[in-house]
């Protein structure tokens, strides 16, 4: 059920300053088959203990790893990929990598979806019409995607093997996802901000998928769509306030996070303090 806001308002992420190259550097895995590949490990969360490094890594699609990437992922010991692409997204770039147990999470990019038609019809959008479009898809993950992303902390806790999670870009539905985890785990909403606009600097956009979208769509309504901007970010926050009223609500009412759960989620994936 959701709740009626509450009055204290949720902290942004528009303060928060730009991630360095060498903290892409630090945590960047570098693929021939994906670009932005990167472990959430050594954040301070909860009770100042440290995520583990090589438990959690977030990336764009795996569908063009090469055998090289992939025994990189063995020795990593990457078993499980949890994909939040929808179904079309998948037909056109699945796998099928025999070491990685895959977990289908559906969030189908409806909107970003249909203003493609539009704009391959000939219709226009501006850079602010974009940018409102994006903000309307963050909402949608907050709240008609909550069980999905209730699902995906079911899955962070049934199971100890290190996990890849991911969408197409890597940048929204799985951007959320780490927000998400990173909350649970107690880290700061600014250093949230600074993970989650690493992707532009990391993510390299396909060549071919490149130079067909620009035979339809503006360049500036283009890098709207491949990057992301605190105001998407902000936009799902101000969603989690007005249906829920706080972060802690959602995780516990929405995606089913109550003190026990959260509670193994730290001492599974959180360094104990020395």
């Amino acid at each position: 059920p959701m709740r009626k806001p509450m009055p204290a308002p949720m902290p942004t992420s528009m303060s928060a300053p730009m991630p360095t190259a060498a903290a892409a550097a630090q945590r960047h895995i570098p693929l021939h088959g994906c670009s932005n590949f990167r472990d959430l490990g050594g954040y301070t969360g909860h009770q100042g203990q440290r995520l583990r490094w090589g438990q959690v890594y977030r990336s764009d699609h795996l569908a063009d790893l090469s055998a090289g990437d992939l025994a990189q992922l063995d020795a990593l010991g990457v078993a499980r990929a949890v994909d939040f692409r929808g179904a079309q997204e998948r037909a056109q770039h699945g796998y099928d990598w025999p070491q990685l147990q895959q977990h289908s999470l559906v969030i189908e990019p409806t909107l970003v979806h249909e203003a493609m038609q539009l704009l391959k019809a000939g219709g226009r959008l501006s850079v602010a019409d974009t940018v409102a479009l994006m903000q309307a898809t963050y909402r949608g993950l907050v709240v008609e995607s909550a069980p999905v992303f209730a699902r995906w902390f079911a899955l962070l806790l049934e199971d100890e093997r290190p996990l890849v999670f991911h969408c197409t870009a890597g940048k929204d539905r799985t951007g959320w996802a780490a927000a998400l985890l990173l909350h649970a785990l107690g880290v700061p909403q600014q250093v949230i901000a600074q993970d989650y606009l690493l992707t532009n600097q990391l993510y390299r956009r396909p060549a071919a998928l490149a130079a067909q979208a620009a035979q339809h769509i503006p360049p500036e309504v283009l890098h709207v769509l491949w990057t992301v901007q605190p105001a998407f970010l902000d936009s799902a926050y101000a969603a989690v306030a007005q249906h829920w009223g706080s972060i802690h609500a959602y995780l516990h009412e929405a995606l089913g996070l109550g003190p026990s759960a959260l509670a193994q989620l730290r001492g599974r994936y959180l360094q104990p303090l020395a």
